[in-house]
């Protein structure tokens, strides 16, 4: 597909628009491998600002914004599409049916939760024995993912099969300066992608993608990287938090990140050592730009970008990510005014970016 616009001028912004169509990929189903309904949303919102895309033979939403220049850097943007969840992998009598996760699901958050089963949303539960019939000792266990079953009422064996994905049944919902949803890891990096892709700047070309299988192991990255072989790429993610107070009081010196700190550039996390030039490079930008900015603290974890950055000679990378809490279970917790900060930090830095900056000096390591 190839459309002509003209340029845009004015900046991108988080408002009323962006924050309803948040809530719309939230509410979305997109478990691994099952991303379409989610890349649907974001053909229906780019289709008049970008000059091709194209679906890879994985999945993943490929989109080209030409440059306005001469011999412009060829900067990748990457979010992933798809969220953890639950698969169905048979059924019982009764419309109940057993499942196994995918993705790093939290199995102790399972117990209870409303589900949504299928391409056509089906409400279920994960059921749960009551308390009042356990003993002592069994409310000290985490129940095995084998014990747990999805009920979706009787009369209802017919309606659910294997391969079926499964997501929480959380709505999205805005609570003063805080949003609120499932799915917030990633569909606040594809929602900040979809408004870089509408005003993209004219000194790069731009190779946005909307990737498929990052919570499994990166693997539309992977692919499309290796298609695309960009000079340098930039992920936009969120990440944990774990900012919460200790229990005692004392103070909490394991937090990844910290809500309301502004985005977080990371350093190295389990698949990558970031490409310190970049790190350097979005860091100025947050300062000279008044931006406030914080380091992702290493440790476990990974983006898109731990398979980006081992593509063909190699390609620079970055990960700039919104934080927020309960990463990976039910609902999410993010600040609005981090998400807004993390979009102006890309913009400006995407503004500022020449091939310059991937020249290396010793100065620069």
């Amino acid at each position: 597909m190839t459309i002509i616009k003209e340029t845009q001028t004015n900046k991108p912004a988080i408002g009323r628009s962006q924050i309803a169509l948040l809530e719309k990929l939230s509410n979305a189903s997109g478990v691994s491998g099952d991303e379409g309904e989610v890349r649907a949303i974001i053909l229906e919102e780019i289709k008049s600002h970008v000059d091709e895309t194209k679906i890879d033979a994985l999945g993943n939403l490929l989109v080209l914004r030409k440059a306005r220049m001469d011999n412009p850097l060829r900067v990748m943007l990457a979010a992933h599409m798809d969220e953890v969840g639950l698969m169905i992998v048979a059924g019982d009598d009764g419309g109940i049916f057993e499942f196994e996760r995918v993705g790093s699901v939290d199995i102790r958050q399972l117990v209870g939760k409303q589900v949504l089963v299928g391409k056509n949303h089906i409400p279920g539960v994960i059921g749960a024995r009551p308390i009042h019939l356990l003993e002592e000792e069994d409310m000290k266990k985490t129940i095995p993912i084998d014990n747990l079953r999805i009920d979706l009422g009787l009369n209802s064996s017919d309606k659910a099969k294997p391969g079926d994905r499964v997501v929480f049944g959380t709505r999205f919902s805005q609570v003063g300066p805080s949003l609120f949803g499932k799915a917030l890891d990633n569909r606040m990096g594809v929602t900040t992608l979809i408004e870089l892709v509408k005003h993209a700047p004219a000194n790069i070309e731009m190779l946005a993608v909307f990737t498929v299988q990052e919570e499994i192991g990166g693997r539309g990255a992977r692919v499309s990287a290796y298609g695309y072989n960009p000079d340098l790429a930039i992920v936009l993610d969120t990440t944990p938090a774990n900012d919460l107070p200790t229990w005692d009081d004392t103070e909490n010196a394991h937090y990844n990140t910290v809500l309301g700190k502004g985005p977080a550039i990371y350093i190295a996390d389990k698949g990558t050592i970031y490409d310190r030039r970049l790190i350097n490079f979005f860091a100025e930008i947050g300062i000279s730009n008044k931006i406030p900015y914080q380091i992702r603290q290493p440790g476990g974890g990974g983006t898109d970008a731990g398979q980006i950055h081992r593509q063909r000679s190699g390609i620079p990378s970055v990960a700039i990510s919104v934080p927020h809490r309960n990463t990976h279970s039910a609902i999410s917790i993010a600040r609005l005014a981090d998400w807004k900060n993390t979009l102006g930090l890309v913009y400006n830095g995407l503004l500022k970016l020449e091939p310059a900056l991937l020249k290396h000096t010793d100065s620069q390591y």
